[in-house]
């Protein structure tokens, strides 16, 4: 009977102990001295009774071994003291009773509130304590000696992480001295304690000292590399955490013999190398975080069966290669994140034996093929797929099964298909962002109930049709719907948003939708916005939003808003408003009396304001009023108001007087200034030029005068200067050469008298230079290795000056921007510059190119397009034969010089070349057979030379009209009336095909309808009735239809002006250049870049909101010169 009480009692005891209460319930058990002690220390320290949740219940009635947090040993002993996060504020520095514990071994307390508190150096007389956790308790200072005497602790955690709290430190005593008498010290967490040692230091003084150390936590402690070979010596090490220290090292192969590591955690480290595959192949390793190490390199091994890993972060890293079909074999695998990392090759369809995956995140790599399954990862909450190339479609099988999801990200890949309406129906689905794919079709709902739990959808920049579904005005968690750039159609009722009573954030933007604003959205059941894009939405009024108290965001460009802005607009957000976007509208005034909020960014260009400027507000950081009828003067003070503006554009408008020198006063922040196309007079202000921030300094196409300011600084970070179409006259300033970052340098149309600028030779990222129509004069050789350095330049255009000398052979080679390979090619991107790091915020650089004398404006240069026009110079000599080295060239313009010899054969490897002028010079011998097969040369001109010979045949040479070659009185054949006296024809040349597709995103338009059109003909172009016919029905087309588009038509009379300095009877000739031009072959797609004439200057001024077309034309075509003149250009 009494063996049966007594284990009736032990187990009662035992189950106690297991259930947390972290007490001994033996009768009588607890000493009164002890009890005396804990009443004392209770008294003595103060901490929050509303918070507490231990030390408020301690009732001195009850054995105080059973207290919260009290544990005692057999003889009432108090061996154990946990009061973590009881919100303990002070007292513990001059409480004696707590360091009267003498048999206490475990002492907790963490995350309490210690305000800047030392850690009492009294702590020492508990020296029978083997377990210390002072963590996040407020601890600041210097860890005192003290604590290195406590030779029996087992566990010490000195860790502080939260912000706000300053760390602790590790000077005197540093690292060696805190730890070398604690030998039988297993765990030591110091995260977030100054350390601040070398590797040849910490590592030493850890692996001396603390031999059987298996755990050891030191993230956050300023620690330095590289990890000494002495580290090597812990080998019992299971937990290692190194993060947020700069070693900048490698990560040495003996990590791979901890033979007992489990964990190991080396994020943000500043690593560097190749990490060591055979650490994955440690095989008790089950967590390995490496993410945000730039510089690291590494692959994924094999894995093997029955894997140990739980989690793998390698996010932000450099890790490379495909995923090995292996990683299948990590069973027990429960977090993966990979993201931002340079992975490449299919996603292995073994991921569906990852059963137990919960996270998985391979955003941002290079991954291609299709999405696999995961209707076998019943566990999975969140994927992230986006920012790849995966491709195919989705079906609800995908998906199946998934009742925990709650995160979907598969935004920016090249998915297609139908979205499937399972989707939609996920019971814990929460966000789901399927945007800039290749969705097509309807959205149709699921015949499951929708899941009441999505607050974020996205689907944004896809191809989606028809009108938005229903349902998704009845999701009563939504709070993000962003819908923009689809093809959406049908009218939105704005009274639908009644039942969305948590929507935020509202993007409809770029559909094919109306938007039914006569519903007032002040009425209290909609919901209070903070983001509501509406641009492109047909709106034809303002939507009324005067009781939006939270908006931040709002975006109404791109509509047909008229008359003025409502002085209401101004107060939406109650002061929240810090984006407001009115651009491409029709309105005129600012509805006064009105006051400009607190914006950061405001633009409202691209309208027909008139009046006077709007003072910018003092916050602004964008700033665009381009693209209006603003006239007057500039406000003298209105810099004052752009003290942290960083981009600022009045361009194009109708502004008069001088530049303000206030604007200096905006230099500190400011890295955009686009006062162009205005009518500003007066010099450049000094200051302007002598800010180190400006990136973009856009002054042209005004009337400033006298000399460009000599105050570039020494810092300057100019990428942009255009100057051109003024009146400035003197020379290009020296300190221009300080400028080293210059990109895009055009002067053109000037008075500017200097030689070359060899100063720019430094300017070593320099890929467009336009010095045309200007009094530069001298050869164009600088000293040797001075233009070596321009190896992007793309475009150079010193046309119409007095330049003279011979063209130097060394000068073409050294301009590798202009000899791209296919793979370069294929890569097109366009200049622009960035600003606030944002993808959303750039300045897009434009030039001026001439063809045929017609300066045609590129709205973007693309980096794969380049050109060379040295025209109406006085160069002399021949055209060295590494001109044929330029493998990218597509403008060649030389005409109008004193060149001689012959035309180098070279120019028949320019495959690319599009565009070809030699004429007017003293060129003699054969034209090169070689040139025939230029397949792609639409373009021709060499005429008015010394030329002689038979004309070559070839696919292109038989669409170039006589004009092409007349004034050689020794050439002959087609298409010269000549004929040739032997009869023996030239052979032909095959075309060269290649298999790069170009979509020059440029203008090639001529003078007459003024939207330029690439049309397909049939041959019937070669009968000058029918074509003459043909253009008389097209012209009528385009004035029925293209009005309705908001395009101008301007019809050309004959009285343009002579865009140069020169003009004579070749004009009339030249219109018919290119006439009967046929393209037997078309590969590529092809733009069509809408755009009006301003006939004063002779310009073609470009469309934006015109868009590609993708059925390919057929032939290339120049109305005779009785015709409306039209250049009709096929873009490859």
């Amino acid at each position: 009977m009494s063996n049966l009480l007594f284990s009736w009692i032990f187990l009662i005891s035992l189950f106690q102990i297991l259930s947390g209460r972290n007490t001994v319930l033996v009768c009588g058990l607890c000493l009164d001295h002890q009890r005396s002690l804990l009443i004392q220390f209770n008294k003595s320290i103060t901490f929050n009774h509303t918070v507490s949740i231990k030390l408020v219940t301690w009732n001195q009635s009850e054995d105080c071994c059973t207290w919260n947090g009290i544990v005692c040993d057999s003889s009432g002993h108090v061996i154990s003291l946990e009061l973590d996060n009881e919100s303990i504020s002070g007292g513990i520095e001059n409480s004696t009773s707590l360091f009267r514990f003498q048999y206490l071994e475990k002492l907790n307390l963490a995350f309490n509130r210690f305000n800047n508190s030392q850690i009492p150096k009294g702590i020492y007389n508990l020296a029978n304590l083997k377990y210390l956790n002072l963590s996040n308790a407020g601890f600041v200072g210097q860890i005192p000696i003290e604590v290195s005497r406590m030779t029996r602790l087992v566990t010490l955690d000195l860790s502080t992480l939260f912000a706000g709290f300053e760390p602790l430190k590790l000077e005197n005593p540093n690292l060696k001295t805190l730890v070398q008498n604690l030998k039988e010290l297993r765990e030591l967490y110091l995260d977030g304690v100054n350390i601040s040692a070398r590797g040849s230091d910490w590592c030493p003084a850890l692996s001396s000292s603390l031999p059987n150390l298996s755990n050891l936590s030191l993230s956050s402690c300023h620690l330095l590399g590289p990890i000494d070979s002495s580290f090597s010596q812990l080998r019992h090490l299971s937990v290692l955490r190194l993060d947020n220290n700069n070693l900048s090292t490698s990560i040495p192969g003996f990590f791979a013999n901890f033979s007992k590591l489990t964990s190991l955690s080396l994020s943000s480290c500043s690593l560097q190398g190749f990490f060591p595959d055979k650490i994955f192949q440690v095989p008790t390793l089950q967590n390995l975080d490496l993410s945000n190490n730039e510089l690291l390199n590494g692959n994924l091994p094999q894995f093997p069966q029955r894997g140990s890993f739980r989690r793998i972060i390698l996010s932000y890293t450099n890790f490379s290669g495909p995923m090995p079909d292996s990683i299948g074999n990590l069973g027990m695998l429960s977090r993966i994140d990979l993201s931002n990392c340079n992975f490449s090759g299919h996603l292995p369809s073994t991921i569906t034996n990852l059963t137990k995956i919960v996270y998985l995140d391979f955003s941002s790599n290079n991954l291609t093929g299709l999405v696999p399954l995961f209707n076998m990862s019943k566990k999975l909450t969140y994927i992230d797929l986006s920012r790849n190339d995966l491709s195919g479609s989705l079906s609800s099988m995908h998906f199946e099964g998934l009742n925990d999801l709650v995160y979907m990200n598969l935004g920016s890949n090249s998915l297609n298909g139908s979205i499937p309406p399972a989707l939609f129906a996920l019971p814990s689905l929460q966000k789901l962002l399927l945007s800039n794919n290749q969705f097509g079709g309807e959205v149709n709902e699921s015949s499951r109930t929708p899941s009441s739990q999505l607050d974020t959808l996205d689907l944004s920049s896809n191809l989606l049709e028809g009108q938005i579904p229903e349902f998704f005005f009845e999701l009563p968690k939504l709070s993000v719907l962003v819908l923009s750039s689809n093809f959406f159609n049908g009218t939105v009722q704005m009274e639908n948003l009644q039942n969305l009573q948590n929507l935020t954030r509202l993007e409809l933007a770029h559909n094919r939708l109306s938007i039914n604003a006569s519903s007032s959205l002040t009425s209290s059941p909609f919901p209070q916005l903070t983001r509501l894009s509406l641009a492109s939405c047909n709106l034809q009024r303002f939507p009324d939003l005067s009781n939006q108290s939270k908006m931040s965001f709002l975006d109404l460009s791109d509509n047909q808003i008229k008359g003025e802005i409502p002085y209401w607009i101004w107060e939406v957000g109650n002061g929240s408003l810090s984006h407001l976007n009115l651009s491409y509208n029709l309105l005129q005034h600012l509805q006064k009396p009105y006051q400009i909020p607190s914006l950061t960014v405001l633009d409202i260009h691209s309208n027909q304001l008139q009046g006077d400027l709007p003072i910018p507000p003092l916050s602004a950081i964008f700033v665009d009023y381009s693209g209006n009828n603003f006239n007057n003067s500039i406000p003298a003070d209105i810099g004052n108001f752009l003290s942290f503006a960083s981009f600022f554009s009045l361009s194009n408008n109708s502004l008069t007087g001088t530049i303000p020198e206030s604007l200096c006063n905006a230099t500190s922040y400011l890295q955009v200034l686009d006062l162009s196309d205005n009518s500003l007079s007066g010099t450049i202000p000094n200051c302007l030029l002598s800010s180190q921030n400006l990136g973009v300094l856009n002054l042209g196409r005004n009337i400033l005068s006298g000399a460009i300011p000599d105050t570039f600084s020494p810092s300057c970070g100019l990428r942009t200067l255009d100057l051109r179409r003024n009146n400035l006259s003197g020379q290009i300033p020296g300190s221009l050469a300080n400028c080293k970052l210059l990109e895009v340098v055009t002067v053109g149309n000037n008075y500017i008298e200097d030689i070359f600028p060899c100063m720019l030779k430094n300017s070593s990222s320099l890929r467009v230079l336009v010095l045309r129509s200007n009094r530069f004069n001298g050869n164009i050789r600088c000293h040797p290795g001075a233009n070596n350095s321009w190896r992007n330049l793309q475009i150079i255009d010193i046309a119409f000056n007095n330049f003279s000398g011979y063209l130097s052979p060394k000068c073409f080679l050294s301009w590798r921007g202009m000899m791209l390979d296919n793979d370069a090619q294929l890569e097109q991107n366009h200049l622009k510059f960035k600003f606030l790091n944002l993808n959303n915020f750039y300045y897009q650089d434009t030039v001026t190119v001439t063809i045929k004398g017609l300066e045609l404006e590129l709205v973007k240069i693309l980096t794969v397009f380049t050109s060379i026009d040295f025209s109406c110079n006085n160069f002399e000599g021949v055209i060295p034969e590494t001109v044929g080295d330029l493998s990218s060239l597509y403008i060649l313009n030389l005409s109008h010089n004193a060149l001689t010899g012959p035309i180098p054969k070279s120019i028949g490897k320019l495959t690319q070349l599009g565009s070809l002028d030699l004429s007017k010079n003293q060129l003699t011998g054969e034209i090169p057979q070689e040139l025939s097969s230029l397949t792609f040369l639409s373009f021709l001109n060499l005429s008015y030379n010394r030329l002689s010979g038979k004309i070559p045949l070839g696919p292109q040479f038989q669409t170039f009209s006589a004009a092409s070659y007349e004034g050689n009185m020794g050439l002959c054949g087609f298409p010269l009336n000549t004929r040739c006296k032997n009869n023996t024809s030239a052979p032909k040349s095959a075309p060269i095909s290649t298999s790069i597709d170009f979509e020059w995103q440029f203008i090639f338009t001529g003078l007459g309808f003024g939207v330029g059109a690439a049309i397909i003909i049939a041959p019937l172009v070669f009968v000058q009735k029918w074509r003459e016919q043909c253009h008389k029905q097209l012209e009528q087309l385009i004035k029925l239809i293209f009005p309705r588009y908001g395009f101008s038509y301007v019809r050309y009379d004959g009285k343009v002006e002579a865009a140069e300095k020169i003009e004579d009877k070749s004009t009339d000739e030249e219109d018919d250049d290119d006439e009967d031009e046929i393209e037997d072959t078309f590969r590529g797609r092809y733009c069509v870049f809408c755009t009006k004439v301003d006939i004063q200057r002779k310009n073609a001024v470009h469309n934006p909101k015109c868009t590609c077309h993708y059925s390919p034309p057929m032939f290339y075509s120049s109305p005779t010169s009785s015709s409306p003149s039209s250049l009709l250009v096929i873009y490859r």
